[in-house]
């Protein structure tokens, strides 16, 4: 499990790839490292994988056919940055929201609007994406925990559109403010949410039945 308080980015040093599958190699720093083992779960840009060789300060993770289909990891190239964030232990602080580290889909960022203190970034998601986006609801931009603002529907391309507001801290600790119009972002809804509507369109549909 994750909360969506990233804690770093990792830098992608090598990129191994085979057909159908590839290894990253990212540089961690120091209190990323810490007593981490072979086997365990890192989240990157939100998407859980798992350590598969540790040496000294770089780290390994296998990605195989359907996490490069579905998130934005085979996107990468060196040099790339990668929001990084560990499991979370039981009692740990839960800073952000419940997050399983499954990518859903990926959404395309349509506008960056910067100000002074302040960033707004405008993304794209399929139509069939709109019932789980809602304003204030919980979501999961390349594994930050954020609230969504406004929402709208692009009746014209048949996608739903909405926007995350970014504080300083945030865009800092965060690869997020390097992100440009085009860029594939990995989005991962509010499990509660997801299961509260997919329930909900359950029932109707059995009612309708009936």
């Amino acid at each position: 499990m994750f909360t969506g308080i990233v804690q770093g980015v990792g830098l992608v040093v090598d990129i191994i790839k085979k057909e159908n599958f590839q290894t990253h190699i990212i540089e961690l720093t120091p209190a990323l490292l810490k007593n981490l083992q072979i086997g365990a779960s890192i989240a990157h840009n939100g998407c859980c994988l798992t350590v598969t060789e540790i040496n000294n300060n770089l780290v390994s993770f296998d990605l195989m056919q359907e996490t490069l289909r579905v998130t934005n990891l085979g996107d990468l190239k060196i040099g790339h940055s990668i929001n990084i964030e560990r499991a979370a232990k039981f009692g740990d602080e839960i800073g952000g929201h419940q997050m399983s580290g499954h990518i859903l889909v990926t959404a395309q960022v349509s506008q960056v609007m910067r100000s002074e203190n302040n960033c707004q970034i405008w993304l794209e998601l399929p139509l069939d994406y709109q019932k789980f986006i809602f304003t204030k609801g919980y979501i999961g931009i390349d594994g930050i925990s954020l609230t969504i603002g406004d929402v709208k529907k692009d009746s014209d391309n048949q996608t739903c559109l909405f926007n995350v507001n970014l504080i300083p801290e945030t865009l800092e600790r965060t690869n997020i403010d390097t992100r440009e119009i085009g860029d594939r972002i990995n989005i991962e809804i509010d499990p509660q949410t997801q299961a509260i509507v997919e329930t909900v369109e359950r029932i109707i549909k059995q009612n309708a039945s009936i």
